[in-house]
């Protein structure tokens, strides 16, 4: 079966592909009536395979849709993505639409939980950070008949636009400066990868680049949950008393990467003379310490305009011409923690 990929499927398309009524697709949906079960599984997968979500205002509004735009993020706890929110909020205030917001705390499970309860509700719209999606995710964006505008990345192919930064790239950057600076024996520190494709990219670029340099990762340790900042003091101090010949840690982010330079200045050890340090997402909060962290801007604010402006361009004009696929570019911030030669 194909579909308009900007037509939302309704309970007739369901009716199609499981050869049974629209009244019957709607009892299994609505989970009510008397079905057997070889129907009841046979709508619930073909409607799963489909991408269909049930529609809870039909018949309450002639347009079907309302004015929300669904921004589905993996973490509010996260320095990280309020600033996102901020630059999508800074472009849909001056419109009808209004975020609201969905957290998925990086489980696919969730997201996939999320994105259909908000689809539920006809959004005119949806924002979603990352690539990657459960197939029946992939397959609801897909079918939702709405502007999609996957954040944050760039490195693989959206569902209808994207708006980000390749963090390949970054990972690649970041060890170039790393290596010009004369920095050789290199520990990392990060968060548990298969949580955050992202910094599981940035990762293989960085290694990537040290590997054409013929240098490789001499350490690394991974966390999840608790206190950034407490973290990276832990690992720092377990890292180093393991590899104490090590000159450079680069740490995921840079809460992490603040904690570790907390603990080095405390413990006497010059910084970047003996042990140069760098983190990722240019995070303000950490502007008051006593030294500046080397780090990469993410471009997050940015990013939030963009993604907000596609939406709110393709709403206000569906057949005009707008970019679809924006690919930002980081900047290294060197700080006092990252020599320059």
């Amino acid at each position: 079966m194909t579909t308009d990929n900007k037509r939302p499927l309704t309970l007739r398309d369901v009716s199609e592909a499981t050869g049974v009524s629209e009244m019957t697709v709607s009892r299994v949906l609505r989970n009510r009536g008397d079905v057997s079960e070889k129907t009841r599984t046979k709508v619930l997968t073909a409607a799963k395979e489909l991408g269909y979500v049930p529609n809870k205002i039909a018949g309450a509004l002639a347009s079907n849709r309302v004015n929300l735009v669904a921004v589905i993020i993996p973490s509010l706890s996260n320095m990280v993505f309020p600033e996102v929110l901020t630059g999508i909020n800074q472009v849909l205030e001056n419109t009808e639409l209004q975020p609201v917001v969905g957290v998925t705390d990086y489980q696919p499970e969730k997201e996939e939980k999320v994105l259909y309860e908000m689809l539920s509700w006809r959004p005119s719209g949806v924002i979603i950070a990352g690539l990657e999606h459960t197939e029946a995710a992939r397959a609801m964006l897909n079918s939702s008949g709405i502007p999609v505008v996957e954040i944050m990345d760039t490195d693989g192919k959206p569902v209808d636009a994207m708006v980000g930064i390749s963090h390949r790239r970054a990972g690649r950057e970041m060890a170039k400066a790393i290596l010009k600076a004369g920095y050789r024996h290199i520990g990392f520190m990060g968060t548990k990868m298969p949580l955050d494709h992202r910094a599981r990219k940035r990762f293989e670029g960085f290694t990537e680049a040290l590997a054409k340099e013929g240098v490789e990762i001499e350490d690394r340790e991974f966390y999840s949950g608790g206190s950034a900042l407490a973290k990276g003091r832990e690992m720092t101090a377990a890292m180093l008393e393991r590899s104490p010949e090590l000159d450079f840690l680069y740490y995921s982010n840079d809460m992490i990467g603040a904690g570790g330079m907390l603990y080095l200045l405390e413990q006497g050890i010059d910084v970047p003379g003996q042990i140069g340090l760098a983190g990722f997402n240019g995070v303000e909060l950490l502007q008051g310490l006593p030294r500046k962290l080397a780090t990469m801007d993410a471009c997050r604010l940015e990013i939030g305009r963009r993604a907000a402006q596609i939406i709110a361009d393709q709403l206000a004009d569906p057949e005009a011409e707008i970019e679809r696929q924006i690919t930002l570019s980081p900047t290294i911030t060197y700080g006092d923690t990252l020599k320059r030669r």
